[in-house]
């Protein structure tokens, strides 16, 4: 048994910095803050499964004696006329708008000014710097009136048009075309007669999805989480996106003669991060490929 214990401790690889020895306190740690993360998660899923006199009754980590899943599911997009599944189809069209267009932006931008040499290119970097370090908050109230006097207000453009602007997507691909796209391919494309555009898709844009993923999906939480801007800027509820309409459901219990619908908000949480869990889920994929794998010949 011995001998069997030293020859086993004996193909055991030696400790390096890319197999470093476990560590206990950081295990620990690590195991916490999982849990930390995930608890949110579990108490809204087996809070899904109660009515309204369950959430009430029962511990709120456990499920309780009768399961309402599928029947909160079928309320919850019945609800008021199915208004939470006209909410769910306002969210989809502000991110295809309005993170798609973000992205389209941020990816021409940053390539171009990774790419291309102009007078003014240092004072744009300051101006992208400086926008990433205001806070949004900072410019509601600047936003509101300015689409107020253009009479867009209570409308989809107003929370389309602001969420098309994203300095911190445009200053991370900037950084990600100037070390994923070599020059070197460009100048070789071009000597070839390859136009611009062309180049671009064929050549550029393929180096580049990683950091387009990344960027949209940046794009895509922030504008599916939005709640300050269309709280300023909607005040029909038929324009309401996922996040105002749930609030509203939230308010009704605390309105005179209101219908408490918790068991509903609750649902139609869960049904809200589906989306973006499916969509994180399968781009994943995308940022764990190689950014110029091929793109050169040896």
């Amino acid at each position: 048994m011995t001998g069997a214990r030293a020859a086993k401790r004996r193909k055991r690889p030696p400790h390096t910095p890319l197999h470093p020895r476990p560590s206990v306190p950081l295990t620990l740690v690590t195991g916490l803050v999982l849990v930390y993360t995930l608890l949110p998660l579990a108490w809204l899923v087996v809070n899904a499964t109660k009515d309204q006199n369950g959430l009430l009754d029962s511990f709120g980590l456990w499920f309780a004696d009768d399961s309402h899943f599928w029947d909160n599911i079928g309320r919850t997009l019945t609800y008021d006329d199915g208004v939470f599944v006209r909410w769910l189809l306002n969210t989809l069209l502000y991110v295809v708008a309005g993170a798609g267009g973000a992205t389209i932006l941020a990816v021409l931008g940053g390539y171009a000014l990774a790419t291309y040499d102009f007078p003014g290119r240092r004072a744009v970097f300051a101006v992208v710097l400086g926008a990433v370090a205001v806070p949004g908050t900072a410019l509601a109230v600047p936003t509101f009136l300015m689409f107020s006097n253009m009479g867009l207000t209570n409308t989809p453009w107003a929370v389309i048009i602001p969420s098309l602007i994203s300095p911190f997507g445009l200053y991370l691909m900037w950084v990600f075309a100037a070390e994923s796209v070599p020059t070197e391919l460009l100048e070789a494309a071009r000597i070839d007669g390859s136009g611009e555009l062309r180049t671009f898709f064929t050549i550029a844009l393929p180096l580049l999805m990683p950091g387009t993923v990344t960027v949209l999906l940046f794009s895509m939480v922030a504008t599916w989480n939005n709640y300050f801007l269309p709280l300023i800027m909607i005040k029909d509820p038929d324009w309401y996106p996922l996040t105002l309409g749930l609030n509203a459901w939230n308010a009704q219990a605390q309105t005179a003669g209101g219908e408490a619908v918790f068991d509903l908000i609750i649902t139609g949480s869960l049904l809200t991060i589906v989306p973006i869990v499916a969509v994180f889920l399968l781009l994943q994929r995308y940022w764990q490929s190689g950014l110029a794998a091929g793109g050169v010949k040896e």
